[in-house]
This record gives structure tokens, sequence and C-alpha cells, in this order.
């Protein structure tokens, strides 16, 4: 006969290999078809709701892998609060406007001047629209679950229309103002630059120091002296009209040769050195202050330079003596309204010098710096030419480096409700902790948000000008533009006349004549997606303001995160989000940032392809993405093993359960003390992943999964109990009772996979015997069972398993001298340590806990033979079992022969053949 069509062996559909890249796209196509996100709403209908709110990404190319990394995250956090208990729509939402669009069309060919503004702005949304659909399905391909048929985007209608009411209730609460100001201006954009749009990158610049003739000392100077100024930006020496000193500081007249240089006494030595002065001599000292309303000579023009008194002037760099250009600069503006100063700014939009800076005219500014430099070597009033490397602002779009530029802007004063922003910033909880510090510090130290732009492609800034120049924005007209947008779109206001965009018979005390201009600029795209909690959360009615969760790179505490509060905070006087979650960055493998041109880029798009999304999910589940992640193919690869056998010990309880219905669970009181120790080891991991899938704690959630099949189910359960499963009879107790604890902890496991790797939860659950939900992702999260004794057994059975490692150490050293072969040619004699004693002594089935033939507990490890291995908990000696090896379980027993119908079976295995026959 042959025994071995008597054994209970796996058998199971479930493939070993998991073949991603072809069965994900099918699932997901099931998945759309039946409906199972409207399912899952419709299953949580009534249940607490929890919303994660979608930054949106940018439409403009291929997702790349902090993409991945970002809506894997999200997706992961939806689905297991879906199944714990919430009910979770969830809103994609993409960002549409702005400058890459419009550089994008160009460097297709498309001419911007062969068009009106109005077609060259639908050019722009129907390519943004292209690039949201082809985002949305590379998104789909990762497993995201979502409302993808009624994602928000902000060059949407309705989206527009909510912006404009959020404009209007900031202006009417005084937030919104016109000005002209100083602000980041990007020559490459042709714009005004908000602060969250620029990047610090270095750049090498000349380094000047101009002396200045003193013209009327005002009775404290002579006026044959010169005062020193230091700047980085000869080019905005044409601009200039004041110099600047601290008031608290003190100032030395020092005399070389034929000349008197003014500059901050604290600086004389390393200016003598830096300028090779000879013998200089202090002539004279004053303060700061008693220098205020002195007048210098410009260089090279003829126009005076006003001394004036500033705070900001420091002694960190330069001579003390600060050069003041108020078109210029931030300093330079605020110092030079107090004191009346022209705001001269003779650069154009491009960054082309004007007809105000005579004898530059027509040069782009950067090269306007060595024709500079030379007038001021020419007119003697350079003393010092060198070259350095510094940081310098860069708008973040263009990597191009940006100016100071006095324009007209539109500007949300935010530091007219500065505290409370920073109220709301204490009111919500941060993940990282750190995150409420930088936040708290970014909205502490800033003044104004410079909202417009001098671009076509955005939402138009909904404000009318009268006959005297006034701007003119009331409830009637925010309603009326809120509306016309609502039905028309925004490009009505590049389409029709103002008089047209107002509402009928409108007047104003501003045009007598009913006269009227719009508004030509287009608000900050940070505008537009800092409006997502209005046009978004409050707009639909299925949603809510605040938010649970906002989650999206560190980099949007200045983008994101900032404006949004900046916008909600103003209008409903809260923070539009109960809790922000910020990641890291993608790096590669050596933990430098993606590079097209180094060739370290990891494609997620490419990575599907190749070893399918939940490979990429999982790998977002294994790194702490709190800090930068490194990913790349080596590292995917691992994770790609760690997959393999999670997969594994999934398909063997599957094939162990082929025979297995939930009637045939076993209660717990009835199981093995190995079976409840199990059950308080599947509490265990139950317990400690739902925390940290609460907490967010996704590395948590992997490595206690992955160390629980590993570890606990392949190293120890699994090893045990497939004797029992294969060699016991069908129905015996022992065996239901083993299968009874895969069937707990195959479901249970499932169902904590499922956010992480969804589809391959969805093919486990295929196969799971009586599943009673149509898909797991719309099954509860699993819940603990009370095991009787779960603390005594646990203590127990944790002692028996430090045992069983020292007797596995000792049976691999036998293997190795070879002793034995297999661990079932082996008999143990231990040695237990005295605390062990009675423990071992008392326990039934210890060869099969060891798996091997026979177990005999002898002395205590004091009176062990010389021979034994000595270990921590025992001492063993191994040595070959006695008897003959069963053909069928492969045990050698001494039972073996005993019987005269099967003598080539072991007592147990010859009466389960019996049975098996009978």
């Amino acid at each position: 006969m042959d025994y071995k069509d008597t054994l209970l062996m796996p058998k199971t559909d479930f493939p070993m290999r998991g073949n991603l890249p072809n069965k994900e796209p099918k699932m997901q196509e099931e998945w759309l078809e039946n409906q199972v996100y409207e399912k899952g709403l419709k299953k949580t209908e009534g249940k607490p709701l929890f919303i994660l709110h979608d930054g949106p990404p940018y439409a403009n190319g291929d997702i790349h892998i902090g993409h991945a990394e970002n809506k894997v995250l999200k997706d992961m956090i939806n689905r297991f609060k879906s199944m714990n208990g919430y009910h979770v729509p969830y809103v994609p939402g993409w960002d549409t406007h702005g400058l890459p669009i419009e550089q994008a069309l160009t460097k297709k060919g498309v001419n911007r001047k062969k068009y009106s503004v109005a077609e060259f702005r639908k050019l722009c949304a129907d390519y943004a629209l292209e690039q949201v659909d082809r985002q949305k399905h590379q998104f789909m391909r990762l497993g995201v679950r979502g409302d993808w048929e009624n994602p928000y985007i902000t060059l949407k209608k309705e989206y527009e229309a909510e912006q404009i009411k959020v404009f209007g209730d900031m202006t009417k609460k005084g937030y919104i103002y016109k000005d002209k100001k100083t602000v980041y201006w990007s020559p490459s954009s042709e714009s005004a630059l908000a602060e969250a749009e620029i990047e610090y990158q270095d750049k090498r610049s000349p380094s000047i120091f101009v002396a200045f003739k003193v013209k009327d000392g005002k009775s404290v100077l002579n006026g044959d002296e010169e005062m020193v100024i230091w700047t980085t930006t000869p080019w905005t020496i044409p601009a200039n009209v004041g110099i600047s000193v601290n008031p608290g500081f003190q100032y030395s007249i020092v005399k070389v040769a034929d000349r008197k240089f003014i500059v901050a006494s604290e600086l004389v030595a390393s200016l003598a050195e830096e300028f090779e002065w000879e013998n200089p001599e202090i002539f004279k000292t004053v303060i700061g202050r008693e220098l205020e309303n002195v007048v210098c000579s410009h260089p090279f023009y003829d126009r005076e330079s006003l001394v004036v008194l500033g705070d900001h002037v420091t002694l960190d760099a330069g001579t003390g003596c600060v050069h003041t250009a108020p078109g210029h600069g931030e300093d330079d503006y605020f110092i030079g309204k107090k004191y009346g100063l022209p705001i001269l700014c003779p650069v154009d939009e491009k960054g082309v010098m004007t007809s105000e800076a005579p004898g530059f005219e027509g040069v782009f500014y950067d090269k306007a710096n060595k024709p500079v430099t030379d007038k001021l070597k020419e007119d003697e009033a350079l003393l010092k030419l060198n070259f350095i490397t510094h940081s310098y602002p860069h708008d973040w779009r263009t990597k191009k480096p940006v100016i100071f530029r006095a324009t007209e802007q539109w500007f949300a004063s935010i530091k007219d409700f500065r505290e409370e922003l920073l109220q709301a910033v204490r009111n919500v909880k941060w993940l990282p902790g750190w995150g409420e510090t930088r936040l708290f510090n970014m909205v502490r130290d800033r003044e104004d948000w410079c909202i417009s732009r001098q671009r076509i492609w955005g939402v138009p800034i909904p404000a009318f000008y009268g006959e005297d120049g006034a701007p003119i924005i009331t409830d009637e007209t925010i309603a009326h533009v809120s509306n016309l947008f609502r039905e028309h779109g925004s490009n009505v206001w590049f389409e029709w006349d103002a008089k047209d965009l107002l509402p009928e018979g409108f007047t104003s005390e501003h045009s007598p004549n009913g006269v009227f201009k719009k508004e030509v600029d287009i608000m900050d795209v940070w505008f537009d997606s800092g409006s997502s909690h209005q046009a978004v959360l409050e707009a639909r009615d299925y949603l809510r303001r605040p938010a649970d969760i906002y989650l999206e790179g560190s980099d949007q505490y200045r983008g994101w995160f900032n404006s949004s509060l900046s916008t909600s905070v103003a209008i409903s006087g809260e923070a539009p989000y109960k809790q922000v979650i910020s990641h890291g960055f993608a790096l590669d493998g050596e933990g430098r940032k993606m590079s097209k041109s180094i060739g370290n880029v990891i494609d997620p798009i490419k990575v599907m392809k190749q070893l399918g999304a939940d490979i990429i999910r999982l790998w977002v589940a294994s790194v702490d993405y709190t800090a930068d992640a490194r990913v790349s193919n080596d590292i995917l690869k691992q994770v790609a093993e760690v997959y393999r056998k999670v997969r594994n010990t999934l398909r063997f309880m599957l094939g162990n359960l082929n025979d297995f219905k939930p009637e045939h669970e076993v209660k717990i009181e009835d199981m093995s003390e190995l079976d409840q120790y199990m059950m308080v080891k599947l509490n265990h991991l139950i317990d400690k992943s739902l925390k940290a899938y609460n907490d967010y704690q996704f590395l948590t959630v992997y490595n206690t999964i992955h160390n629980y099949c590993t570890i606990d189910l392949s190293s120890l359960y699994m090893d045990v109990a497939k004797d029992a499963l294969y060699t016991e009879p069908a129905n015996s107790l022992r065996r239901r009772s083993i299968q009874t604890v895969l069937y707990k902890t195959l479901t249970a496991l499932t169902k904590l996979l499922s956010p992480i790797i969804p589809h391959t939860a969805e093919e486990v659950w295929q196969y799971t015997p009586g599943a009673a939900e149509e898909y797991v992702q719309l099954a509860d999260m699993p819940t603990t069972e009370v095991v009787p004794n779960a603390d005594n057994i646990e203590e127990k059975w944790d002692k028996l398993i430090d045992v069983r490692d020292d007797v596995l150490k000792a049976l691999e050293k036998a293997r190795n001298a070879k002793t034995i072969g297999k661990s079932l040619e082996a008999a143990i004699l231990l040695y237990p340590a005295d605390r062990n004693q009675s423990l071992l002594s008392e326990q039934q089935d210890l060869d099969k806990l060891f798996i091997v033939s026979q177990v005999e507990v002898k002395g205590t490890m004091n009176n062990a033979p010389q021979n034994a291995e000595r270990y921590d908990e025992t001492a063993v000696i191994v040595k070959e079992a006695e008897g003959e090896k069963c053909e069928r379980c492969w045990i050698v027993s001494p039972t073996v022969g005993e019987d005269s119908e099967h003598p080539e079976l072991c007592h147990s295995c010859a009466e389960t053949v019996k049975n098996y026959y009978a």
C-alpha cells in the first residue's frame, strides 16, 4: 500500500507566485464594475464620518515615486478606517492652474501670441484635464480607492465659484488689500511670487564696497567724508536713494591718505585688512542716531542719498552702512516708506533695466552688474570687488534666481489675524510633532501674503476699478462674479467687458460716469488649492470642515498646509484640519535625491509593470514615512522577498484548510495549550496592529505582521503543527483545533493586510473557506477573543519556547556533526535549569514541540553529563532515536512493526489508516 495516499497533505489552488502585474489590473476592473468603493460607503452609512482631504497634486506629467508614497499612505488610512467602523468618503483632487502648464504648452510648440487670452486659457485647460486623466489612471493602478468619477479640480466652474467666495469673505473682513510693495519677483516667470514659491540655491555674485560722498553733514560731519556700503547686487545701485545705519552702533570716521571713510567702529580692523589700508587713523566717532538725515551724493547720478536709521542693520557682514533701494528690498521698502524716500524700481517684469536707470537701459539686470561696477570704478567710488558664492532665492518652478521688485500687488494681511492663526496651529494634532513648531514659526514670522500673479492661466482676482482708480470689491460684485463663474467658468472674465461682468445697474461713487475696468492679475495658485476646504469640504454636503487629516509631503508646511490654514482661519475662525501628517521625500538607495541625469529615478509605473502595485504599497509600509525614505531596485527586491514569505505563509494556511468549514471550529477552551497559546499570540497581533493603524504607524504594522509570519507561524506553529495536520484523522480534535487556529489567523491576517496589500488580500479572501463578505475590504477589522487563563498560558509557553530554542540549537549542532540527519531521527535527553524542572517534567508532547521522535527529561543542568550541550534554559544531549522509522509519519518508534496488518507503521498511524479504510 502507498501510505502517501492516506496523508492529508495541503491542497489549494491559491498560486505560489503572485503574478501581480497581470492580476492587479483585472482585480481593479472587477472592483470598479462591482462598485466596491460605493458598497463600502453603503455598508458604513450612519457610522462616524472620517475625512482625509486630498492635497491636490499638480496636473503635469506622469506620477513619480513621491506621488505613489503619498497616495498609498492616504489609501492605507482610508481603507483601515473604513474597515474599523467609520464612514470614509474620499474625494481625490488636482491643482490645475499656474505657470508650468503655460510652459508645457510652449514646449509643445504653442505660440502664445497667436491666441487670445481666452483661447490660450482653453488650451491650458484642455492640457490640464489630459494630465488629470492620465494621473488618475496611474493612481488607480496603485489600488487607491476613492470617488474617481467626481474628483475636485481647481479649474472646474464650481470650484472657481467657491474660491471667489473665499476671496470675497477675506476682503469683507479687511484682510485683502492692494499696495505697491517690494515683493519676490521672478523674471523667468514674469510674475510676483509668494514666500512659499521660493527655494534657496547657491549663486556666484559680485561683492562690492562702494563709497558715497557726504554732501550735507548736518553739523555732525564736515562734508568731506564718504560712507562705505557693501552689496552683492551692483545692479541695484541705480535704484539707491538712501543709506541705513543702526541708531545704536558707534561709527568711526577713518582717515586713509587723503580720504575719510565712515564705517561701523567694530568693523574698522577687519575692513582695514580687507581694503589693505595703510596707517588708517580714526579721526572721529559718532553714534548712529546722530547721522540721521545726513545727505550723501549718489555715486554716478545727480541724486541725493539720505542717511536713515534702521534696526535691520547688523554687523554680521558689510560695513554697518547699508545700501538702501526701497524698490528692491523688503527692509529697504519699509524704511523708505517711513522716511518718504522714492520707491525707484528701474527693472521691468522681464528683469530688464528701464529708462529709470540711465546708462543701463535695455540690459538684463544680472548682466548690468559689470557695467555698473565699471561705472563705479570710473568715478572712483568702487573700493573693492570680489566674487562670492552664497545662498540666494530662486523660483521653485523655473529654478532661476529671483529679485526683489516694487510693484502694485494684491496682498492678504496675515498679520491682521496672526494670533488666531497661531492658536489654530496649537489646536491641531501634528505628526511628526515638530510640524507644529515649523508651521507656528512660519506663521509667526509672516507679515503679508502676496496673492496676485502677472500670468493668465489661473483664477482672476475679482476686482473692478472706478474712474478714480480705486478698487471696487463688494458683496454684490463678489456674489455676481461667483455666480457667473459657476455658470460659465472663469474664462468669462477675459471674454467679457467689465460692464458685462458687473451686476445689472451697478453704480459706484468711484465711477460717476459708469465706466469701469477689471483687474488683469490672477490669484496665486496656493490661493486656489488653499481654498479647497471651502470648495470641497464645505461645498459637498457629504463632507465636512474641518477634515480629520491633511497628509502631504514636508514641503507643504510652506505650501498647502500654510495657505489652507490662512484662508480657513480667515473665513471660519478655525483650521481646516484636525490633524496634519507629513511625510519625507523618496531618496535613492544611497540617500541621494533622485535625478534623471544621475539615472537613479525609480518610476512607479515601471515598478508596477515589473513587480506589481502591492510591492510598492508594501515598501511604503516598510519605511518610516515621516522621514526621507530610501528606495531602489535592490530595496524593492528585498520587499518582494518579504512579500513572497508572507504570501507562502498565507498559502500554507489555505492549503491546510482545504477540508475545513467554519462549522468545524473548536472552542478555545477545548483546544490544546499550544493552540490556546497561539490564540493569545493572535490577540497580541491584532491589538498591536490595530493600535499602530490608529496611530498611523504603518512600519509597526509591517514589522508586527512580518515577525508574526516569520517567527510565530513559520518557525514555530506551522513547523510543529504540520505533522498533526498531515497524519491525524481528518476530524480528530487535535487536527480541527489546529485548523481553527489557522482559520482565525488567516482571516485576521488577511483583514490586517488588506489596507496595505489589498490585491493580495482579496486574492486570499477568494480562497478562504466560509468568507462571509464578498470582498475582504468590505469586512470589519478582526477582534480579539477571550482565552481563559491567558496570562498563565502565555508565561508557561514563553518559557517552553525558550527551551525549544535551546533544543533547536543542539539539533543543528548534531546535524552538522552527522550524529543525526532529520530532526525526527533524534531522541533528546533534557537536563533543565532548576526553574524549568517541573515545567518540563509535567509537559506532555515535548517530542511534537521539538519535532523529534523521543524526549526524556532527566536530572537538572547541574548534574548533566559532560557531553551535554549547555544553554540558558537547559542542557541537551542529542542521540539517535530507538526503533524503526514509520513509513507514514517518519517518526522513529519502537511501536513500528507491532501491528501485523501494517507492520511498516507506528501504532498511531496504524490506527489512523485502519479508520481511514474502515
